[in-house]
C-alpha cells in the first residue's frame, strides 16, 4: 500500500514562506517521479515542481521558478517544497504526488497519469 502524507500547509502573508513536507511509504521502484501539484476550485490541477528519485530530472512551473525549490531526503522517503516570496495567487490546495515512471518528471506535467496522491494540504496567502 502506497501512502503519501503531507504536512506544512497553512496561512502566510504575501512575501512570506511556508515549507511543505510529504512522507512517502510503500513505493518500491528504484527511480520514481515525485512532485507537487496544486488546485483551486475554479482551475484544473497543475504541476508545481517535480523531481526524480535519482535527482537527475527536476522541473518547475514557470510561475514558481526561482521561488519554490523542491528537494528530497531519500533516506527518510521525504519530499519537500520550500515556498518563498509567496503571492496571493499561490493560494491553493497542494498535493504531493508519486509515480513509478520517472519519465513523468520530463515535459509538461500530466496529473491525469500520476498514480499516487496525498490527501492535500491547504495554502492560503493573504495580501
Amino acid at each position: 500500500l502506497v501512502q503519501l502524507v503531507e504536512s506544512g500547509g497553512g496561512s502566510a502573508q504575501a512575501g512570506g514562506s511556508l515549507r511543505l513536507s510529504c512522507v512517502v511509504s510503500g513505493m518500491t521502484g528504484s527511480n520514481n517521479c515525485m512532485g507537487w501539484f496544486r488546485q483551486t476550485p475554479d482551475k484544473e490541477r497543475e504541476g508545481v515542481a517535480r523531481i526524480s528519485t535519482d535527482g537527475r530530472w527536476v522541473s518547475y512551473a514557470d510561475s514558481v521558478k526561482g521561488r519554490f525549490p523542491i528537494s528530497q531526503d531519500t533516506a527518510k522517503n521525504a519530499l519537500y517544497l520550500q515556498m518563498n516570496s509567496l503571492k496571493p495567487e499561490d493560494t491553493a490546495m497542494y498535493y504531493c504526488a508519486a509515480d513509478p515512471r520517472s519519465w513523468l518528471c520530463l515535459g509538461e506535467p500530466r496529473p491525469s497519469m500520476v498514480e499516487f496522491w496525498g490527501q492535500g494540504t491547504q495554502v492560503t496567502v493573504s495580501s
